[in-house]
């Protein structure tokens, strides 16, 4: 028998058992995805590549990290100094967790923008918030491991919020220290929730995440149910097979994803005291405060929330709604239609004040405490709970357009977008394209071909 005959009667003894092949094929080659993905969807490919990443490389780590608050920082110098390839691992992991916020805030944009949250998707919206608290709480406590001053004062001040709870407050936060200050019982649960338990509860909402996915499909940029719409085989007619369509385009995206990666890990993994604060370089003193006490800037748009509020539990509370009140947008949110290209301008315009809102909070959360700037974070809070308190009421009367009954482009060419924006980005690139100095260029151009082609 052949070697390809083994490989074959291998795969088929291996399939009467555990039809592999069959599962495969109904996940890319029998799914059928809509025609007209763009960029923005390929985020979710990516924030499955980065969590493999974390994973990995996270493993690796806690095979020579000690969570003992004598020995922790020491291990991570330890790692980065005598390791081999220690110092690539904890910056791919560093790195990684910070990129994988990026990709997964892009994620959350694109499902906001084009209303992947609406009907049928109410439970895939719900499982990718889960995930979303959770990661949020995996990254905490993952930043508290290398046991540095920002590490150290950054939990100190996180679980000490739990003490305004009314009642059982401070039991709550003793509970969660393990100890009465952030102390070596507080790394060590720490370690084990961020190594084990956390870990195995996202990979599993990963899994359902990814089953209402492909239970209900994909949504798309125009917001079309492509499953209503199939033809005598029973294929969506604007679906294509997921494989080998988005696979290779999905590799494509995940090679410059990587190549942005790499450009970060081995020329600035700090990325100027973004990724990796600058104090968290010295060791935990719990003699001495850091002179300006800042969660990592992930956290810092909710951290804002949390400041802006004088009142303690009052912070804590408005920190946590902003949190929760994602969970309620498939519900708010009463438009019949869903991509924003035929919503009508009030959910645009809400939109864009949200974003800013959000960006603007995210930069003030790095900020040190002034009356300024605690007088815009207020502003931000404002204007980012106003988007989801008023959303019942604008998105039920807001105009929208007809929507196609087939897909469209997947990028709409700008001479087909609406607003005075619009024709104005139109005017000037036709102004840019017609100046004296492009003619000029494409004239020089056009001579050096000329030259080349004559030799």
């Amino acid at each position: 028998m052949s070697q390809r005959d083994r490989g074959a009667s291998f795969l088929a003894w291996l399939d009467e058992r555990l039809p592999v092949a069959k599962f495969l094929e109904d996940q890319l080659l029998k799914y059928y995805a809509p025609k007209n993905f763009n960029f923005l969807y390929f985020f979710g490919s990516l924030a499955l590549l980065v969590l493999v990443n974390q994973l990995v490389t996270g493993i690796v780590l806690a095979m020579h990290y000690k969570p003992a608050a004598e020995l922790a920082f020491d291990s991570v110098e330890y790692i980065m100094r005598d390791v081999d390839w220690g110092w690539l691992l904890r910056y791919l992991h560093s790195t990684g967790a910070s990129l994988l916020f990026v990709v997964i805030y892009m994620h959350m944009f694109r499902g906001i923008f084009y209303g992947s949250f609406k009907k049928p998707r109410e439970l895939l919206w719900l499982f990718g918030m889960v995930i979303f608290v959770l990661l949020m709480a995996e990254a905490f406590m993952g930043y508290l491991l290398p046991w540095g001053q920002m590490s150290y004062w950054g939990a100190q001040v996180i679980i000490s919020l739990f003490g305004a709870i009314p009642v059982i407050g401070e039991d709550l936060a003793t509970w969660i220290r393990g100890d009465y200050v952030i102390a070596d019982a507080t790394l060590n649960r720490f370690f084990a929730l961020h190594v084990i338990a956390v870990p195995l509860a996202i990979m599993g909402l990963v899994v359902l995440h990814l089953a209402a996915l492909r239970t209900v499909g994909s949504n798309n940029p125009d917001g079309i149910e492509i499953k209503k719409n199939r033809d005598l085989v029973g294929i969506p007619k604007d679906g294509i097979p997921f494989h080998p369509y988005y696979t290779v385009k999905d590799l494509y995206v995940a090679g410059l994803f990587l190549t942005i990666f790499a450009w970060i890990v081995f020329y600035s993994p700090d990325m100027g005291g973004l990724f990796l604060e600058h104090p968290n370089f010295d060791p935990a003193d719990p003699m001495k405060t850091p002179e300006h006490i800042q969660p990592v800037w992930y956290f810092t748009p909710f951290y804002s929330i949390l400041r802006a509020i004088p009142s303690k539990l009052g912070g804590v509370v408005g920190m946590g709604s902003s949190i929760l009140v994602l969970f309620l947008l498939p519900w708010l949110d009463r438009c019949p239609v869903k991509s924003i290209r035929y919503r009508g301008p009030l959910f645009k315009i809400a939109l864009t004040a949200f974003i800013i809102s959000f960006l603007g909070l995210g930069v003030l959360g790095t900020k040190p405490v002034t009356e300024t700037y605690t007088l815009m974070a207020r502003g931000f809070s404002v204007i980012y709970f106003s988007f989801f308190l008023f959303m019942p009421i604008f998105s039920s009367v807001e105009i929208t357009k007809e929507v196609p009954l087939r897909l469209t482009e997947s990028v709409l060419p700008l001479a087909k977008r609406e607003g005075f924006q619009w024709r104005l980005i139109e005017e000037g690139i036709s102004a840019l394209q017609h100046s004296p100095l492009i003619e000029s260029l494409k004239g020089l151009m056009s001579k050096l071909r000329g030259n080349h082609q004559g030799r």
